[in-house]
């Protein structure tokens, strides 16, 4: 009997925000804060959510948290929204595939397979392309997505090898960090016809995906400023827009490097100044969140109030939303 508890289909286009996992300051999860959390990334405008992903911390959870989080998180948007998260942390292909049954039992739409999970740095294409297709026979017919995160290395996957795996028929998520408008543009090729999204996680070439045909963005960036994410994949083909898209690509271009600094805790303090109730407790170690740091994400966001209110986008107040 096949795993799958749906036909397969494409997730919607739009923002996909890689979710932050709230921690009480004992070191524990925080259920109620991860249920403001969800809440508010479906007010701000979220057409999906990544649940246990790098953003979630999910190297610092156990198997149980990575799973119980999943799950909460599924059972609250209740269809409302897909949910997407990762299910290849480490171990044996076979070990592999097992958590990728057991994320998908959460209700998971799609299962996301981290590309340096798949092989070592220095071992081949070849390799990496056996080892995912092995695991495809073991976990049956469950969608799939691909995730070139940084941890434990970034393994950049090229067109001919996302064309060869889309011919299985089994992805419909591409979390895109090749930094590269030009790769983009050849991995959009390859995946014509097929039921399958590129999100892109660099904002860098927000613009230049969206237009090349990339489905939405998947950034950190959503966890500062959401609302702002969602107003570009809404309106960056909109002829009478075009002034303030390029004015909104050269803002996310500015702000590169200081939103990943202490990430993600430069995040949970900006969500936190929203008026959501989240610590700033993170168990990844990260860059200090210096006096300095926090001058300039103050700056940061104090331009990002101006520029919702140039662009008429409403600012979602997280206080107000029931858990």
């Amino acid at each position: 009997m096949s795993l799958l508890k749906n036909p397969i289909s494409p997730l919607p286009r739009g923002f996909i925000p890689v979710m932050l996992t709230p921690f009480r300051e004992s070191g524990a999860i925080d259920s109620s804060g991860l249920a403001h959390l969800t809440n508010f990334y479906l007010e701000s405008g979220a057409a999906g959510l990544f649940a246990n992903c790098l953003s979630s911390e999910m190297y610092e959870l156990s198997d149980s948290e990575r799973l119980s989080l999943t799950k909460q998180v599924v059972g609250q948007v209740a269809g409302r929204v897909p949910v997407v998260a990762t299910g290849t942390l480490g171990g044996s292909i076979a070990q592999q595939a097992d958590f990728v049954k057991r994320i998908y039992d959460t209700g998971a739409q799609a299962v996301i397979v981290i590309t340096s999970q798949m092989a070592t740095p220095d071992e081949s294409d070849a390799v990496f392309l056996d080892r995912t297709h092995q695991l495809m026979q073991l976990t049956e017919a469950i969608p799939l997505g691909l995730y070139e995160c940084p941890v434990p290395y970034k393994r950049l996957i090229n067109s001919a090898i996302l064309a060869d795996l889309l011919s299985t028929g089994r992805l419909i998520y591409h979390k895109d960090t090749s930094l590269d408008a030009d790769e983009v543009a050849r991995r959009l090729r390859v995946a014509e016809g097929y039921e399958f999204g590129l999100y892109d996680a660099c904002l860098v070439n927000a613009v230049s995906s969206l237009r090349a045909g990339a489905a939405g963005l998947s950034c950190i960036q959503g966890n500062i400023f959401p609302e702002l994410i969602a107003w570009l994949c809404a309106n960056f083909d909109d002829l009478a827009r075009q002034e303030q898209v390029e004015r909104v690509q050269q803002f996310m271009t500015d702000c590169m490097d200081l939103v990943h600094a202490a990430y993600p805790i430069i995040a949970k303090y900006s969500l936190q100044k929203r008026g959501l109730p989240i610590s700033l407790y993170t168990r990844r170690t990260v860059d200090s969140f210096t006096a300095a740091v926090r001058e300039d994400i103050d700056a940061l966001l104090t331009a990002v109030d101006q520029l919702y209110q140039e662009l008429g986008i409403e600012l979602v107040q997280p206080q107000l939303l029931q858990s």
